[in-house]
């Protein structure tokens, strides 16, 4: 009788793993909160400034609103094992551009010892009405 030596391929070295949470808010459509590569990057989908415990949109005052949307992202980077320190680019969507210094305030208030790349773009609109979202890439 001959003997077979098998020799398992480490598939699952490939395999995506990535947490969704309850502390952010459910997506509003078919995506997910974020998507981690195998080799460690994380791309969190663009966030505005729902309460997850609520379901509601903030308006009317676009501190708060980058407040909650910050907070979403980092309940989201805390599932992945991740912190804002991570983060290594972020892209900043504002329906009114003259919000930015007051975003940038808040906005940077989450940040320590360094910033990520980021952009700021003024767009028509927004999901669900949204003032602000904010997306963001983070690598370990």
């Amino acid at each position: 009788m001959k003997k077979i030596l098998l020799i398992i391929p480490f598939c699952f070295l490939g395999i995506q793993i990535y947490a969704q949470t309850e502390e952010a808010p459910r997506p509003v459509a078919q995506y997910s909160q974020s998507r981690m590569t195998a080799s460690g990057i994380l791309f969190v989908s663009g966030q505005i400034p729902i309460n997850p415990e609520t379901g509601e949109l903030l308006k009317g005052d676009i501190k708060a609103e980058t407040n909650q949307v910050m907070k979403n992202i980092g309940a989201i980077l805390e599932a992945n094992e991740m912190s804002y320190s991570d983060i290594v680019k972020c892209t900043v969507f504002l329906t009114d551009i003259r919000d930015y210094s007051a975003m940038n305030e808040v906005y940077g208030s989450f940040f320590k010892d360094h910033f990520p790349a980021r952009e700021a773009i003024e767009v028509v609109n927004l999901p669900l009405g949204a003032s602000i979202e904010i997306s963001a890439i983070a690598s370990k």
